[in-house]
């Protein structure tokens, strides 16, 4: 754990959570894997579906936090990954976040996926335990009309080795689209309290990679849904009609003194409700 992984609110930000998960990842496939044959699959692949589901607030400390890594699914041309962050205390575990992970082995060279050979899929049950399918995404539609734009630069130091945008700065590029989206709501809100959120769930498929290039792309961001003290957002990066990577989130306001749900007050509600499009 970094000072640096820290958000706003003194807590690990939810997208350095995703970090976490994949030097987890990394490390069951090419360490506690029995053999090399797994190599390739701590490395060539890539995400095709994230769910996080935030269940505790972790903040800084000198010692590290355990996550536990397995495998819940074997296809024939991918694999899902399960995960739960965590501390054993005396009064039992306490969970800080559960997680899957949809990937699929991939070709590089040719930029295209591939199926797993047998050898991989034999060292992945090892790891085999049985666990809820994830879930595809409820909805295709992007809007536009009435949604919040925020322009993705790359930065060079986005791009893996692949020449491809880890999957972990996606989480980040739909951070900066939904903070500049409730900036504006904020803005337009006849309140001076501001809301203050966190991230209950976030669940991002992965369409097509995004490359690093001069040019920003467009990552949409609109409310599909105010509840008492929680925000249902669906946000899509897109290059033109091109739909790179879609996301469901839902944001909870809190009170910051207690870190407990909090209601959304009627001015900052009116606002949300102004982002959810035709």
């Amino acid at each position: 754990m970094r000072w640096a992984d820290l958000d706003l609110l003194g807590h690990v930000s939810n997208v350095v959570y995703v970090d976490y998960l994949q030097e987890a990842r990394v490390d069951m496939l090419r360490t506690h894997a029995p053999d090399s044959r797994a190599d390739d699959l701590a490395e060539g692949v890539v995400v095709v579906r994230h769910e996080v589901s935030y269940r505790s607030s972790l903040t800084f400390r000198f010692r590290p936090v355990s996550i536990e890594c397995w495998v819940t699914e074997i296809r024939a041309a991918s694999f899902t990954l399960a995960y739960e962050v965590f501390d054993e205390t005396e009064d039992g575990r306490q969970v800080y976040l559960r997680a899957s992970t949809v990937l699929t082995p991939y070709v590089f060279a040719t930029e295209r996926p591939r199926r797993l050979r047998p050898e991989e899929q034999e060292a992945l049950v090892r790891f085999l335990e049985d666990a809820e399918p994830v879930r595809t995404s409820r909805s295709q539609e992007v809007r536009r009309e009435g949604a919040s734009h925020y322009p993705v630069h790359v930065r060079f130091s986005d791009v893996d080795v692949y020449r491809h945008v880890n999957n972990v700065k996606y989480f980040e590029y739909l951070q900066e689209g939904r903070v500049s989206m409730l900036r504006d709501a904020g803005q337009a809100a006849d309140d001076e309290r501001r809301l203050e959120v966190v991230v209950a769930q976030t669940n991002v498929d992965y369409r097509l990679p995004i490359l690093f290039r001069e040019q920003p792309y467009d990552c949409w961001t609109w409310v599909t849904h105010v509840g008492s003290s929680s925000v249902a957002l669906e946000s899509a990066i897109c290059d033109g009609d091109a739909v790179l990577s879609r996301a469901e989130v839902v944001i909870v306001n809190v009170d910051p003194a207690s870190m407990r749900p909090a209601p959304i007050q009627d001015g900052h509600r009116a606002a949300l409700v102004k982002f959810m499009g035709a």
